[in-house]
């Protein structure tokens, strides 16, 4: 059983900075994929950020140049530096994991996992 951690959500005002913290923790798996979504009152969820392999990172063309992803493929675990946050950027922003595991003959198993999510509001 593999479960996602997360921490760092808050109020805070326009122009300022939070950042997101996600743990996966468990036995016998490997985190692919960490994704932070997010859903605002209304709207559907939807990708803001992604980190394959510790390295490969994308991003919504909504936050491109304010947010930055970072990952430890050692730790599991995946932050999400927000800046300059907008009151656009408002919503509960959830993590998830793809991750993989292989049971004893070496069969791979592959799944995704999501964290419980953590309100992030932006007001002035």
């Amino acid at each position: 059983q593999v479960r996602l951690s997360e921490s760092g959500g808050g109020l805070v005002r326009p122009g300022g900075s939070l950042r997101l913290s996600c743990a996966a923790s468990g036995n016998g798996f490997n985190v692919i994929t960490f994704g932070w979504h997010r859903q605002a009152p209304g709207k559907q969820r939807e990708l803001v950020a992604s980190i394959r392999d510790g390295s490969t990172t994308t991003y919504a063309d909504s936050v491109k140049g304010r947010f930055t992803i970072s990952g430890d493929n050692v730790r599991n675990t995946a932050d999400l530096q927000m800046n300059s946050l907008e009151t656009e950027d408002t919503a509960v922003y959830y993590c998830n994991a793809e991750v993989v595991s292989y049971d004893l003959r070496g069969q791979e198993r592959r799944w995704t996992v999501w964290g419980q999510g953590t309100p992030v509001t932006v007001s002035s």
